[in-house]
């Protein structure tokens, strides 16, 4: 079950500033438990311990890098049912789905985890004329720095481990803003990671209102914006962003063809396209939200699609 009351983490420590966020239980509307908010004050500390900790971050040796994720791997999987839950009422998700990002979670981390040791660089071979000789260029790759992390409110394990595991395998701090509507993914990462040796400042987890959260796209100190949401915001922010690079992965409006050779396989088709649409109530980036039908089959396609979604069921996702 939810614990009734979540800190968030300010510089890898959790904070019980307050109690003000309610998260409610998406299936039966009630309030299911309640989370400490972060307000600008809380963020700028944040922003200042994450610039502070760039140097101890970026010393922190590629194989402890590696240690970190592979605890969170460890952690993770076995508190992997507690995490299916709270994504399940969180999100009201159902179960099933819930545990299988919570598998995707892990193995974000994993990949992470290996690829902490091998961020290498490149060795140019210059010799290309009697003077150059000898000569070689290398590339070497470095931390870009602070970043800030917004993750929306879908897939608050999946998308929120997206950005952290990689930032943490490279040797960024960061600053995260989850979903106020599902923060509790994000603050039980932060739970896992709060075990771990990681320099101090390196990771914030602060879940606040919108119109209090303009430090993590204006803050100059950030190097790196990663915002995944809806298109309108996310362009917003970019033009707002000043200098740092931005990273965005915004909403589709994603289409199926289903051209005339389909007519033997309409069953299989009738139950993609069902799942395509409404799977996690059509809360996901790539639903399906347009379908081309070639003129043979149109009338048959739409009188099968409309029993499909008919004999759909809504229930307690748990």
């Amino acid at each position: 079950m939810l614990k009734k009351r979540y800190p968030y983490y300010l510089a890898n420590h959790a904070v019980a500033a307050n109690h003000d966020l309610e998260v409610l239980d998406k299936y039966t509307g009630k309030v299911a438990c309640r989370v400490a908010m972060a307000d600008s004050s809380a963020i700028k500390q944040a922003i200042a311990a994450a610039v502070k900790s760039q140097a101890a971050l970026a010393k922190f040796a590629p194989d402890q890098r590696q240690a970190a994720l592979e605890h969170c791997v460890t952690r993770f999987t076995a508190r992997r049912e507690e995490l299916a839950l709270a994504l399940c009422i969180e999100a009201g998700k159902p179960i099933k789905d819930a545990r299988g990002e919570v598998t995707r979670l892990i193995d974000t981390f994993k990949i992470a985890a290996g690829e902490a040791v091998r961020i290498g660089g490149d060795v140019l071979e210059m010799a290309i004329s009697p003077r150059t000789r000898g000569y070689r260029g290398f590339v070497k790759r470095v931390p870009i720095g602070p970043c800030s992390f917004v993750s929306p409110f879908n897939f608050p394990l999946n998308l929120v481990a997206h950005k952290v595991a990689p930032a943490i395998a490279a040797g960024c701090p960061w600053v995260l803003k989850p979903a106020s509507r599902t923060p509790i993914g994000a603050l039980i990462i932060g739970e896992v990671l709060a075990e771990t040796d990681l320099p101090l400042g390196s990771f914030s987890i602060l879940p606040c209102h919108r119109d209090g959260a303009d430090l993590f796209t204006t803050d100059e100190r950030f190097k790196l914006l990663s915002f995944t949401g809806s298109a309108a915001v996310g362009w917003d922010l970019k033009a707002r962003a000043g200098k740092k690079k931005v990273v965005l992965e915004l909403g589709g409006n994603a289409a199926c063809i289903v051209d005339a050779d389909q007519r033997r396989d309409l069953d299989y088709v009738v139950e993609r396209l069902v799942f395509g649409a409404f799977y996690q109530s059509g809360q996901s980036c790539i639903s399906v939200q347009r379908v081309f039908v070639h003129a043979s089959l149109y009338a048959e396609l739409r009188r099968r699609l409309v029993k499909a979604v008919k004999a759909l069921k809504a229930g307690d996702p748990k």
